[in-house]
C-alpha cells in the first residue's frame, strides 16, 4: 500500500485519490505520510534560513 498526503484537503489518502499534483507522495507508511507536510515545512525553514546568512555575507 502507498499513502500521499492531500494538500487540499489536508488528510492522508490510501491508494487513488486527489490529483497527484494536489498531494505529496507517495510513501511508504501511513506515519511518513500523516508527518509529510511538516518535514517539508522543516526543510524549507533551515533552507530559507540558509539562504538568508548567505545573502547577509555569511557561510
Amino acid at each position: 500500500m502507498e499513502y500521499w498526503w492531500c494538500l487540499t484537503h489536508a488528510r492522508l489518502e490510501e491508494g487513488p485519490g486527489c490529483p497527484n499534483m494536489e498531494r505529496l507522495g507517495p510513501y511508504p507508511t501511513r506515519e511518513q505520510a500523516e508527518t509529510a507536510i511538516a518535514r517539508t515545512r522543516a526543510r524549507t525553514e533551515a533552507e530559507d534560513a540558509k539562504d538568508e546568512a548567505w545573502e547577509e555575507g555569511g557561510s
